[in-house]
C-alpha cells in the first residue's frame, strides 16, 4: 500500500484506499475485485500479463474463467486465435513445457500484440466483473515493451484507473487520451547497451488489430507513483496529458521510492 493519495478526474471522486499494484500474478483480478466489491480501489497488475494468461490456458483453465471473459472480447477473431495458441483442455501434462510466448520489442510481432491485448483484457474484465466498483491496473514505466497494447487491451476492457511509476511516465497521460480516439501512439523505447539516452519508437495503432472500432475506449484516469516533490512537478509540467492525481510513495511504501539523486551524495 502507498502513503497517501491526491487528486480526482472528471471520472469521479477516487476511493479513499488504493490496493497496491503488487508483482506480476500477485494483484491478480481475484484480489482486485474483491477489493473493489467493498468500495476501494482495486487494482490488478499490468506486468507479464501475456505470459500468465498463456500459462492458465496451457494449464487448462480448470475454472473457465479466462475462457469466460474472452467469450466477452469485442473482437472474436483475435480471442480465438490466443485460444487456439494456448488453451489445453485438462492442462498440460505435468513434465511438458509450457509454449514460449512472442517477447515483445520495438517491433513486436503480431501474435505478440494480440496476446497482449487479450491478456489485459481477461484481467481487468475479471476484475470488473459482478460488482459496479472501480479497477484499476498498475504498470512500470522502465518495463515499455509492452505499454502500448496493454494499455489499449485495458481500456476495452474498461479499466477506470492507470497507475504508473518506477519512472517518470510522461507520455502515458498523452497515450490515454489518444487511446480513447481510437488515434495511432507511439512511445520512446529506452535502449540499453548503446550510448546515454539512445531510443527507439514503437508504434501501435488500434484500428491494425480490429474488425470494428465502435467498441467504446473511455479515458480512464491517470495516477502517477512518485516519491519525491520533484518527480511530481516534473509530471505537472511535462506530461503529455493531464494528470489526474498522485500516489505518494514514503519511506513506508517500499516500493520504487528511491529519491533522486544529488551530487556529493
Amino acid at each position: 500500500m502507498s502513503d497517501d493519495t491526491t487528486g480526482n478526474a472528471g471520472g469521479g471522486e477516487l476511493p479513499q484506499i488504493i490496493q497496491g499494484g503488487m508483482g506480476a500474478g500477485v494483484s491478480s483480478w481475484r484480489l482486485a475485485g474483491a477489493v473493489a466489491r467493498e468500495g476501494l480501489l482495486g487494482v490488478v497488475s499490468g506486468t507479464a500479463l501475456d505470459v500468465i494468461i498463456a500459462r492458465r490456458l496451457q494449464t487448462g483453465d480448470s475454472d473457465g474463467s479466462v475462457r469466460r471473459a474472452l467469450a466477452h472480447f469485442p473482437w472474436p477473431t483475435m480471442a480465438q486465435r490466443v485460444l487456439d495458441a494456448y488453451f489445453v483442455p485438462g492442462g498440460k501434462a505435468p513434465d511438458a513445457l509450457f509454449k514460449v510466448t512472442p517477447q515483445l520489442s520495438v517491433s513486436p510481432t503480431r501474435a505478440g500484440l494480440e496476446l497482449t491485448v487479450v491478456a489485459n483484457f481477461v484481467e481487468v474484465y475479471l476484475a470488473r466483473e459482478g460488482h459496479d466498483g472501480v479497477v484499476g491496473i498498475n504498470y512500470l514505466e522502465k518495463i515499455q515493451a509492452p505499454t502500448l497494447p496493454s494499455l489499449f487491451g485495458a481500456m476495452a476492457a474498461g479499466v477506470g484507473v492507470v497507475l504508473m511509476g518506477a519512472g517518470i511516465p510522461l507520455s502515458i497521460p498523452g497515450t490515454l487520451d489518444r487511446l480513447s480516439r481510437w488515434e495511432p501512439v507511439e512511445l520512446a523505447i529506452n535502449l540499453s547497451g548503446g550510448e546515454a539516452g539512445d531510443t527507439a519508437v514503437q508504434r501501435f495503432d488500434p484500428r491494425e488489430f480490429v474488425t470494428a472500432t465502435d467498441h467504446e475506449l473511455a479515458r480512464p484516469q491517470f495516477l502517477a507513483i512518485v516519491a519525491s516533490e520533484v518527480v511530481a512537478k516534473t509530471m505537472l509540467r511535462r506530461a503529455t496529458g493531464e494528470v489526474d492525481g498522485f500516489i505518494v510513495e514514503g519511506h513506508r511504501a517500499g516500493g520504487h521510492n528511491a529519491p533522486p539523486r544529488r551530487a556529493g551524495r
